[in-house]
């Protein structure tokens, strides 16, 4: 099973910083000699897939991050970590597609927001293992800033409406599965549209469109973006209550 990580943004809602953003530190972690340390934000998504079966992981960088590379190159996590680069700012799409080469249309995909801190821990085990595309759903006080995912009465996704002022449902994507066969064929269809989508929402509604299927599960509890200022609190207070 592989965890994609797309951790090519610049971070410019939370700049100026010393380091990239998914090294925020926020909480923290003992290690195995008993130290406790500040804990880097992605560190939370990179615990939740492997805690899911993710036994191979992909850091999605820009070319200037190699602190990223040396904090993950250093056995962070109980995987086996590798990277790929974005050469420039392209978007969502654009990004988690970079892995594609590597992955075979068989295995498992878990894809989150390395600038995220989200409950149930548990929360990619939540979704389906049938082969399909299913988003994790988080219920939040401002959906407008996220995408906020329409469901069908039987759970199927009806729509994803992409940073709407005013959208009909406060539940968000937060994270996703799916297959490498699904997201190669997301892929394809992102090259049929002319790369046209920044957002993984706006290609999935064309994907649904053409007939596809995907659907959301709402199992998430709490959901921070740690982005900005505001969501970094935030997300120091929602650690401080766990």
């Amino acid at each position: 099973m592989w965890g994609i990580v797309p951790a090519a943004g610049a971070g410019t809602r939370i700049q100026p910083l010393a380091f990239s953003k998914e090294l925020l530190p926020v909480g923290s972690r003992v290690d195995a000699d008993g130290v406790e340390r500040p804990r880097a934000v992605s560190e939370y998504l990179v615990e939740r897939m492997v805690c899911a079966g993710a036994t191979r992981v992909c850091f999605v960088v820009s070319p200037g991050k190699a602190d990223v590379l040396a904090y993950y190159g250093g056995a962070r996590c109980d995987a086996h970590v590798s990277f790929t680069v974005q050469p420039r700012p392209a978007g969502l799409c654009d990004a988690i597609f970079r892995p594609l080469p590597m992955i075979a249309d068989h295995e498992p995909v878990l894809v989150g927001l390395p600038d995220t801190v989200w409950f149930p821990a548990d929360g990619f085990a939540r979704l389906p293992d049938d082969g399909g595309l299913s988003f994790l759903l988080f219920p939040v006080d401002r959906p407008e800033v996220f995408d906020a995912v329409v469901l069908h009465e039987d759970g199927r996704v009806r729509e994803i409406q992409v940073k709407r002022p005013r959208p009909s449902t406060h539940w968000v994507w937060g994270a996703f599965r799916c297959t490498g066969a699904v997201l190669r064929a997301l892929h394809a269809l992102w090259l049929r549209r002319e790369r046209q989508d920044e957002f993984l929402g706006t290609l999935v509604n064309a994907w649904i469109a053409e007939g596809g299927s995907a659907v959301g599960v709402r199992a998430g509890e709490t959901y921070v973006d740690v982005g900005t200022l505001g969501g970094y609190r935030e997300a120091v207070v929602v650690l401080g209550g766990r």
